[in-house]
């Protein structure tokens, strides 16, 4: 397998000089890199250091300023994403591109050229996921997976038409560590077989157990290449960031007399019948605790996470919020009662893509004062736009940028920052951390703390065991739909809380 341009090897894909400015922002400036054929290239950096500019205009759906493409040794011009898929080359955003309303074959069958024979269809993703390890049932409705199989999705769409040149963007943000090293062997057997690609993560330890070689990018520019089997996880941070690592605080918790979130007796399928059922769901969350929910992605979260939030209704069980029945509430309802939630999923759920930060700081902000017998107050919400871009160091133009102009990670940072501005009694959030650069992580834990150590009561849900056992006073796994007893931080180890992933663990 290749490392690094051989001499006489004509590069797969061949950057020179691209450069991309928008409205007060050089997104890419001057970027030179190659990728050889059957390699697996890491690009690195911060969140805004402009990794997906860069990965759009390969893929055509941005057109560089200036600066030269060349794929397979020849010059390519503007191109759309459609030509860029012609030639070879595929893509798995950050943010996924699928139709909920559809079923996976039909999303799937959108991609492929020729007529639409969804039966064979369906026979050729079962074969091909199964070939890759890849849990994908053709029939089911996108609306009804998790964010993890969704990725899945996203990825069987591209490997089904042979691609020579591979772009992920943060491909196993959503999976557990069972299913990335089956993605990795995926991934090392395709580009055995020439295929070359190009790997943007945040997940260091990957980069380095995968990637042969890493370009990394700083406010835009190329600051440095290296191999990134040869260096330390430690090593490549200082690269992205430009300094040391920022640790967390984590001092000892003090906790309510009473629970400020209560659950008993959860069970049935909020989400019809493709959702997971919930069976028996208990849970106490006590005001200056942080709990954790951990599992494998499409056992549970979304369903609990959604009952709790008030998005979907619970089939049976009872929920208190201070003290309160909160079963029967709507979500605006709970909010008013001091409940807050960052879901999962940033565009879409959490912010409305098309609307101004300004505009999405509305979304939640009723419950302060923000909206008064149904007018909305632009100027205090203005402010307090500009006031969580600032105090969360969150990249963007100001109050008045688009959601969908920010990067995944600037985007995680407002919509939380939003949240913790409202001074939640009970914040629920949900892969607190996911595409977001090692920097950015360590502030949003920080904030969650610092949070819970006001009084807040906090759940987080997270497939990132390391996160979990970082943050949390106690840990729960959710498995098929049922929850495992409680560990203690202190107790928590990454075998243990697998032994419940797996159903090797006890569980209620």
């Amino acid at each position: 397998m290749a490392t690094a341009i051989d001499e006489g090897m004509t590069p797969r894909l061949e950057l020179r000089d691209i450069s991309k400015a928008y409205p007060g922002v050089v997104a890419n400036d001057a970027i030179t890199l190659s990728v050889a054929p059957g390699e697996i290239h890491a690009i690195l950096g911060e969140n805004g250091a402009g990794k997906s500019t860069l990965m759009k205009i390969i893929y055509g759906a941005t057109s560089p300023d200036r600066g030269e493409i060349r794929y397979d040794g020849r010059v390519l011009g503007h191109h759309s994403p459609a030509q860029a898929r012609a030639l070879g080359i595929e893509m798995v955003y950050q943010h996924f591109s699928l139709f909920e309303t559809a079923t996976v074959a039909e999303n799937i069958a959108l991609c492929l050229p020729g007529r639409m024979d969804l039966p064979a269809l369906s026979a050729r993703i079962a074969e091909t996921a199964a070939r890759y390890g890849l849990s994908v049932e053709p029939g089911r409705l996108v609306a009804d997976l998790s964010m993890g199989e969704r990725q899945q999705v996203e990825i069987l769409r591209c490997l089904m038409r042979d691609p020579r040149l591979l772009i992920l963007d943060e491909p196993t943000s959503v999976l557990a560590p069972q299913a990335v090293e089956q993605l990795f062997t995926v991934l090392r057997r395709i580009a055995a077989g020439g295929c070359s690609i190009i790997y943007i993560s945040h997940k260091l330890d990957e980069v380095r157990a995968l990637c042969q070689r890493a370009t990394v990018l700083r406010g835009g520019r190329v600051t440095g290449s290296t191999d990134p089997r040869t260096a330390s996880a430690h090593d490549l941070a200082v690269m992205m960031i430009g300094s040391d690592l920022p640790v967390t605080d984590h001092p000892p918790a003090s906790l309510t007399p009473a629970p400020l979130l209560s659950v008993q007796g959860l069970s049935g399928r909020p989400f019809g019948a493709q959702g997971r059922a919930l069976d028996g769901i208990a849970l106490d969350l006590f005001g200056g605790e942080i709990v954790g929910i951990a599992g494998v992605s499409g056992n549970g979260q979304s369903e609990l996470a959604a009952c709790l939030s008030g998005e979907a209704a619970a089939p049976a069980g009872r929920m208190a919020l201070l003290g309160q029945d909160m079963t029967g509430l709507r979500a605006d309802q709970r909010r008013r009662r001091g409940l807050a939630y960052v879901p999962e999923e940033r565009l879409g759920r959490g912010a409305v893509p098309g609307h101004t930060l300004t505009q999405n700081t509305l979304l939640t902000g009723y419950t302060a004062g923000l909206v008064r017998h149904g007018l909305a107050r632009y100027a205090q919400a203005r402010a307090r736009a500009a006031a969580i871009i600032s105090r969360f160091s969150v990249k963007a133009e100001g109050p008045q940028a688009l959601a969908s102009s920010l990067s995944g990670g600037n985007l995680q940072k407002f919509i939380l920052g939003r949240e913790l501005a409202l001074d939640p009694k009970v914040l629920i959030v949900a892969q607190p951390t996911w595409g977001v650069d090692v920097g950015a992580a360590a502030f949003i834990r920080q904030r969650i703390i610092d949070q819970s150590r006001r009084g807040a009561a906090v759940l987080v849900f997270s497939e990132e065991l390391e996160e979990l056992i970082e943050i949390c006073d106690r840990i729960h796994v959710l498995s098929e739909g049922r929850l495992s007893p409680s560990i203690p931080r202190g107790e928590a180890t990454k075998s243990r809380l697998g032994s419940y992933m797996t159903g090797v663990g006890r569980m209620h």
